[in-house]
């Protein structure tokens, strides 16, 4: 989900639905799979990432809503529908080679999930640094109408960065299932606060122009040991999400701070 939400902040947007797509991929694919092959059943967890990426993107780009209020919005529509799809209730997955391929599994004693995380954060660094897509994000988070004037159709651009954020959610949500053997209309559902603190603490700008997938990488191992620290100190969940509330504040402060070059 850090990955993904490098590429929102640097082209100058956010995504605050990434939480819900998490729950609703998860349950979509474990709900699948109740009846069909488990490949079909990735493959519409990860379609329905994808089309809420681009419900969200087709809003902030061609209808020109904020993309704060768009995915506010979808946040708490997809919260409403993952509950309304199971009644409340867990839906456990069965697949063995599901499981063991999406987070429970090992190869060579190192969790699948390593593997996970080194494909998509090798990709996603490519992708963000290395490309004509990933300059003309940083572009249009830089200064939208100058990368406008040069060619950049920033509409595009726009669309294309939340279906990416979408898209990993996605898969969040499937390792999420995998890995626990079943999905939850509660999966995700206090990351969002965690992610978006890994990629501030990881150097990438709230306003936008500047990013960094392997920042995110970073942040996120942070945040991961800040929170086992927090349940090691025996905070409570709410304390928890204050800490990770005032990290969020210190960090985006610092950023706001620094002069522009």
């Amino acid at each position: 989900m850090a990955v993904g939400m490098v590429f929102v902040f640097t082209a100058g947007e956010i995504d605050l639905s990434v939480g819900s797509v998490v729950a609703i991929s998860a349950l979509i694919a474990a709900m699948v799979m109740r009846e069909y092959a488990w490949p079909l059943a990735v493959l519409a967890g990860l379609g329905a990432g994808i089309g809420i990426g681009l419900l969200n993107g087709a809003l902030v780009a061609y209808a020109r809503l904020p993309s704060f209020l768009v995915t506010l919005a979808t946040m708490g529509l997809l919260a409403g529908v993952a509950r309304w799809l199971t009644n409340l209730q867990s839906v456990p997955i069965t697949q063995s080679l599901f499981n063991n391929l999406f987070g429970a599994g090992r190869l060579a004693g190192i969790p699948s999930l390593v593997f996970w995380t080194v494909a998509v954060v090798g990709i996603g660094h490519f992708i963000h640094r290395e490309t004509r897509f990933g300059a003309h994000v940083h572009a249009t988070g830089d200064n939208a109408r100058a990368a406008r004037a040069i060619g950049i159709r920033i509409e595009q651009v726009r669309l294309a960065v939340l279906v990416i954020s979408a898209t990993t959610a996605a898969l969040a949500g499937l390792l999420y299932a995998g890995r626990l053997h079943g999905a939850r209309y509660t999966l995700g559902e206090t990351d969002l606060l965690t992610v978006i603190a890994a990629v501030i603490v990881g150097g990438t700008r709230l306003n936008g122009g500047i990013g960094t997938v392997t920042g995110a990488l970073i942040g996120s191992l942070l945040m991961g040991m800040l929170n086992n620290g927090l349940i090691l100190m025996g905070l409570s969940v709410s304390e928890q999400m204050m800490v990770r509330g005032l990290i969020i504040l210190a960090a985006v402060a610092l950023t706001l701070r620094e002069p522009n070059r």
